[in-house]
C-alpha cells in the first residue's frame, strides 16, 4: 500500500513515501537486506563520534528470540506485530566510557534509527518505530548494563494488507491520509515563535 506525503515543497521520493505501517506481510526479510539496514545505522552521525546505539535483533525465524522481544512490547503493539518478520530494540549508551553523561545519546540513536528507516525504503521495506515498550522488562530480559537505556522498538518488514489488522480502528488508521503540522508551526527565525523571512 502506498501513502505518499502531500507536500508543500519537494523532498526526496524515499522520504515522501516513508511511513509507519502496522500491517506487515509475513514474508521474511533477507539476511543481506537486514545487514544493509544495520550498516546504515553504523554510519549514522553522532556527537563526538561516540556511536551510542546498540541494537538487539529478533527475526521471526528464531521463534524463542522473537517471542521474548514481543513480550517487551506493550499489549497494544503486541497485537499488531504478530506478522512482523523482524523486531529490533534500540538501546542508548547514555554515559561515555568515563561515566560522564552523554546528553545527545537519545538524539544520536534517533539518527541511527532514521538511517535504518531510509535504507529500508531503498530495499522496499518499511520500519515502524515504537515508544510502547516495557523498559524495566527489557533491562531484565536482555541484561542491559548500567549507563544504558532502552529507547525504542522497531518493526521491520514488507508492507501487508490493511484488512490483516484485527482492530477496526487500526485498519481505518492504516488507510487514512497522512498528516503533518505546517512548517509555520515549528520553523522560526530570530527567536522562538519568530516568523521566517525566507
Amino acid at each position: 500500500m502506498d501513502k505518499p506525503a502531500i507536500l508543500d515543497y519537494p523532498i526526496h521520493d524515499l522520504l515522501r513515501r516513508r511511513w509507519s505501517p502496522r500491517a506487515f506481510s509475513a514474508e521474511p526479510v533477507p539476511k543481506e537486506a537486514l545487514r544493509s539496514i544495520l550498516e546504515a545505522a553504523r554510519w549514522a552521525p553522532s556527537a563526538s563520534n561516540l556511536q551510542p546505539w546498540h541494537i538487539i535483533v529478533a527475526p521471526k525465524a528464531n521463534k524463542a528470540a522473537f517471542d521474548e522481544m514481543m513480550s517487551c512490547l506493550v499489549p497494544f503493539n503486541q497485537a499488531w506485530c504478530k506478522t512482523v518478520p523482524v523486531l529490533m530494540l534500540m538501546i542508548a549508551k547514555v554515559a561515555d566510557d568515563k561515566g560522564r553523561p552523554n546528553p545527545h545519546a537519545w538524539h544520536d540513536v534517533g539518527q541511527a534509527a532514521s538511517h535504518m528507516t531510509v535504507q529500508a525504503g531503498t530495499l522496499g521495506l518499511y520500519a515502524h518505530q515504537m515508544a510502547g515498550i516495557e523498559i524495566e522488562r527489557i533491562k531484565s530480559v536482555y541484561g542491559v548494563p548500567a549507563g544504558h537505556e532502552p529507547v525504542t522498538a522497531i518493526a521491520l518488514g514488507y508492507i501487508g494488507k490493511p484488512e490483516s489488522l484485527e482492530d477496526e480502528k487500526l485498519r481505518a488508521r492504516e488507510i487514512a491520509p497522512r498528516e503533518r503540522r505546517k512548517q509555520a508551526d515549528f520553523v522560526f527565525e530570530g527567536k522562538f515563535g519568530g516568523t521566517p523571512s525566507f
